[in-house]
Formats: C-alpha cells, structure tokens, sequence
C-alpha cells in the first residue's frame, strides 16, 4: 500500500535541500568547526570533495549551521555564478546591525550600489579595498566571517574572489571559506599557478556513509528488525544520495523496501547516474564497463579484458577513484561504488555499442 502522507516524508529526492532524517560526518564536521573556531585558527579554507549526491552540500550546510549559533561568527553564502566579491561586500552590509556600524566606521560603499552616502567619507572604488576595510572594523568587534560557496568551479569570477581571498588572509584577517564541488573542478581550482593557497588547502572527500548510521536511523524510523536495517542499508553502498531517496520511496510504500528498489533505482539513474555517465569519456566508460563485467573485480582480469598493460589502465583508475565513481582500496582489486550502478553501466554501454 502507497502513503498519502508524502509530505511528512523525513527523506527527501531533492539536491542541496537538507533533509530531516541524516547519518551526520562527525569527524570531518567536528575537523572544520575546530580548526576555524581555534584561538589561532589552523585552517582558513576547505573544500569539499566528491561525486554527484554524496553529501556534499549537507555537510557545508551543517557546520554553516553549527557557526552561525556561535555569536562571534558572520556566514556568508554566495552564489559562484555571480560577481563573488560584490555579491561579499553586498551579503556582509546587509547582515543584522552591521549596516550602521559601517556607517559609524566611515567605510562608503555607494560606489557599487551598497548603502548610502556618508557624510565626510568619500566612496570607496575599489571593491577589494571595501571588504578589507570592512573586515577590519569586524576584527576590532572580534567578529569572524565565513564564506560558503556550493558547486564551486574554476571560473573567471571564481579565480577573482579567490585571488582577493589569498591577499586577504594573509594580512591576518577573520576571513574563512568552505567550498563544495566536484573533484575535476576542484582539482583544475588547486592547480591554477596563481592561487597557490589552495595547493595547501585540505580536502575533505566524501567516504561512504557510517553503516552504523544507516541501519540505526532506517530501523528506527521503519520500525525494521536488525536484519532487515541491515539488508536495506547494505543496497545503499553508503551513497548518501541513495540513503534519501531509498528511504523517500520506502516511506511512500510504508516500509516495504524491496518494493521501493525499482523506483528508486530508477531515480538514481535518472537524477544523478547520467549525468555522471556523459561527463565520462568514451575509454573511461570503457573501463568502467570493464570493472562492472568483471567477476571479483580482479585488476588483473578487467587488464585483459580491456587489452590494456598495467601503465595504460593505471590514469584510467586513478582518475576514476578520484571521482568517487570506482573503489581502488584494495590492492590488486577495484569496484564500482554506487548503488545499482554496476547495471546501469553494463545496459549503457550494452545501448550505446549495439
């Protein structure tokens, strides 16, 4: 039987919305917040890696949640299509209070359509020299401000602000930054010559999911025996997209998680498995079609398979891993990671060489 109730579901489909039921990354959270949040802070920047759906932007969410509790803390959230150091300047005027104290500090911003004009204070042009200003006066109050930006990627306004970014911190200002993105667009941010700060900046990958975590949030909320939360969480692989949209689905058939697999394999091929399939290669696709073929995942025979020696397959790998698509902690072996991914990838390719 199908529920009514959909919208009381604690799961949810949608990307980037946060969703009521979450298995929380403790140790990765608790890394962010205490290194920010320290007397002489260890890390200003983090960026968050991984592949399409893994959770990404919930984590962001929940230490941006964590540090606006915090009443020394300012968060920003910024647009990465938009003028980033602008849309800064425009986001921090406009937070509780600090709108007159900029005015009482003397900083004009109508230069770039911010405020108004300030009697005795001539209008500031460069935007660059705005914000420092303005990160100035909030450092005297003991105030720290932190920038959010999801979906981050290597882009003329992106390369702006971070260029600005790296000359600010260096003058010891409270200026922080998480960013989100997909391994190739953080990678190609890291490597650009110019913005050598983020060559030091730590990643945060995102592993599977705790299986702890998993089985105790759909037992209690199915109301599931041991077995049975093991079993559903085991079709999840950890993903944490497929734990939301697993447990949506088995909400709406009231806990018969068999009956959710079709739908919610079928939402992951279409949400998020595509749109990694079109961003592969043709010999990457190769590759993983090779890996999803192969019985045991032996490096050896997916080799073969392919015609490839050791030194061919190796690029093909490693880049794999770094997207989150194929898991190569094994030695001698590799696997796909994602739910009902390994059938996507053989009736793909099966279409697409017909």
């Amino acid at each position: 039987m199908i529920r009514s109730d959909v919208k009381h579901n604690p799961y949810t489909r949608v990307f980037g919305k946060e969703p009521l039921e979450i298995v929380p990354r403790v140790v990765q959270m608790e890394e962010m917040i205490d290194s920010f949040t320290a007397e002489v802070s260890t890390q200003q920047v983090y960026m968050i890696t991984g592949v399409r759906g893994s959770g990404k932007t919930v984590l962001m969410t929940e230490v941006v949640k964590r540090l606006q509790e915090r009443e020394e803390w300012i968060v920003i959230e910024l647009n990465p299509a938009k003028d980033l150091l602008e849309g800064f300047a425009s986001r921090l005027y406009e937070q509780n209070g600090l709108a007159t104290f900029f005015k009482e500090a003397k900083i004009n911003l109508t230069a770039f359509g911010i405020g108004a004009e300030i009697q005795g204070a001539s209008p500031i042009t460069d935007i660059e020299v705005a914000i420092e200003k303005m990160l100035y006066s909030l450092k005297k109050k003991g105030k720290r401000v932190l920038v959010a930006i999801d979906e981050a990627a290597s882009t003329k306004e992106m390369q702006i602000f971070a260029s600005a970014f790296q000359l600010i911190i260096r003058k010891d200002l409270p200026l922080y930054l998480i960013m989100t993105g997909l391994f190739e667009n953080i990678e190609e941010l890291q490597n650009d010559k110019i913005l050598t700060f983020l060559h030091r900046a730590p990643k945060i990958k995102m592993n599977p999911l705790n299986s702890s975590g998993i089985i105790m949030r759909y037992k209690k909320t199915f109301e599931l025996s041991d077995d049975e939360a093991r079993e559903m969480a085991a079709l999840t692989m950890g993903y944490s997209f497929a734990f939301q949209v697993l447990g949506y689905f088995t909400y709406v058939y009231q806990g018969d998680y068999h009956a959710a697999i079709p739908e919610t394999r079928q939402y992951l091929e279409e949400y998020v498995y595509d749109k990694i399939w079109s961003e592969l290669s043709r010999n990457d696709r190769r590759v993983v079609y090779a890996i999803a073929s192969a019985k045991g995942g032996k490096i050896q025979d997916i080799r073969e398979k392919l015609g490839m020696k050791s030194n061919e397959f190796s690029p093909y790998k490693m880049r794999l891993v770094k997207k989150g698509i194929v898991d190569g902690g094994q030695r001698g072996y590799v696997s796909l990671t994602l739910p009902f991914f390994c059938e996507f990838a053989l009736d793909r390719y099966y279409e697409e060489n017909i």
